[in-house]
């Protein structure tokens, strides 16, 4: 696990809740790492849950007897839910199936977890997990999004290989994830003023408009310049933001993904397509992500037919001019309209310098920058680090590091700051580089 220095769980009581899926054989490790990390844990299971892992396990794990039923004779003679409401200053349901959280969404108390997640004022964390159609199912994703309203913290899910055999989106996090994840989340609310009324995660009213993928550049009717990006860094974002209730729009250039459901998707090829379509999209938008990786250079004259390969000649020349900056021109609109603007910047070297020499030379409001010279990270993988910043006092910028997890997690904690960016600029106008009035 990583070091954390704001936030520990050294004492924390917490109260582990497990559904009934295939991902309950992890949440034996994960009882184990909560008391490894100083936490004083006691685990409710559902009925479904008792078919995946015995309680018994559980029992071993934490030192504590584990609750089952919401009737049980001897506890109830004490009202022992109560007791274990009031005992829990946190809870964790892990994993959170369709189910759970379609009746947490609902207010129902029809068994001993959901009651106690009714009957108590702590903090609360799930991490769904469940097959990847179920998760796109509008249903469940209006019910994530009204659990946020209510107050959950949603950790995950992770995408890839699911037991039934599908791809996708759904999977719980791993164990190791969701402890980091718990302890960042945690420094985030130590972090934030008391009495602050808004949840970072609340989107409803906002506008996100995001660029994802490549772009392909043409040579000939066969032949385009491009590079590695998979896009699914910027579907990632796009699937958070719709989440979290914002009106998202992708910009996407040739990738093989699929849309996130409730996401306004336009497909476009060149760089100066992606222009057009997000010079369109930023006039009534509220935050503009820039995360595609659009080519620097075009062919300034596409050849009609294919070219030929000439036995003769052992070279090829090929002059090339420059594509429009689309994160610049965006964000150089000094106009009450202008969203607020957020750029990646992939290095391999130097990457906190060259990201804060971009972040004010094209007068961004933050970015996320990547080293992408470490591998299993960056272009094509499944999981990223970043390091944003953003302008913060004169003395140093504001900067977040993320150490390397899942991109569905990375994206989450990205779309997450621009709100909270947003917002701070609203309020303090002369936070942003271009001076601009919201």
């Amino acid at each position: 696990m990583s070091q954390h220095t704001q936030a520990s769980l050294m004492g924390k009581r917490i109260l582990l809740g497990i559904s009934g899926g295939i991902a309950a054989y992890k949440s034996a490790h994960l009882a184990r790492l909560l008391k490894k990390a100083g936490a004083e844990v006691r685990v409710v299971m559902t009925e479904g849950a008792q078919a995946f892992i015995a309680p018994l396990t559980l029992q071993a794990l934490t030192g504590e007897p584990v609750r089952t039923s919401l009737l049980d004779p001897e506890a109830e003679a004490g009202m022992g839910h109560i007791e274990l409401a009031r005992w829990a200053e946190l809870i964790l349901i892990a994993p959170a199936t369709a189910d759970l959280m379609a009746r947490l969404a609902q207010g129902q108390a029809d068994d001993l977890l959901t009651t106690l997640c009714l009957a108590n004022d702590a903090q609360w964390f799930m991490a769904p997990a469940m097959n990847q159609a179920m998760w796109r199912h509008p249903a469940t994703l209006e019910n994530a999004r009204r659990l946020q309203g209510y107050g959950w913290h949603l950790l995950g899910p992770d995408a890839g290989d699911q037991a039934c055999g599908d791809v996708g989106p759904g999977r719980m996090l791993e164990p190791e994830a969701i402890v980091n994840e718990l302890l960042d989340r945690l420094t985030d609310t130590a972090s934030k003023p008391s009495g602050s009324a808004q949840q970072a995660t609340d989107a409803a009213e906002l506008t996100i408009t995001i660029t994802a993928g490549p772009t392909r550049e043409p040579l000939d009717p066969v032949r385009y310049l491009s590079n590695h990006s998979s896009g699914k860094m910027g579907f990632a974002l796009a699937q958070a933001a719709a989440e979290r209730g914002a009106r998202v729009r992708l910009i996407s250039g040739p990738v093989a993904l699929e849309t996130p459901p409730g996401v306004e998707r336009v497909d476009v090829e060149s760089a100066q397509e992606m222009l057009a379509a997000a010079q369109k999209a930023a006039v009534d938008s509220d935050i503009f992500i820039g995360c595609a990786a659009v080519a620097d250079y075009r062919a300034e004259q596409v050849a009609e037919h294919k070219i030929k390969k000439s036995s003769d000649e052992d070279a090829l020349t090929l002059r090339l001019i420059k594509n429009p900056d689309i994160i610049a021109r965006i964000a150089e609109n000094a106009v009450n309209s202008r969203p607020f603007v957020v750029g990646f910047a992939a290095e391999t070297r130097d990457l906190e310098r060259y990201a804060l020499d971009k972040l004010t030379r094209k007068q961004l409001d933050m970015i996320v920058a990547n080293d992408v010279s470490q591998p299993g990270l960056g272009f094509g993988a499944d999981k990223n680090a970043a390091l944003l910043l953003w302008h913060g006092s004169e003395a140093a910028p504001g900067r977040l590091e993320l150490s390397p997890q899942p991109k569905t997690i990375l994206a989450a904690r990205i779309i997450d700051t621009a709100i909270k960016r947003l917002s701070a600029t609203d309020e303090h106008p002369s936070c942003t580089s271009s001076q601009v009035t919201r």
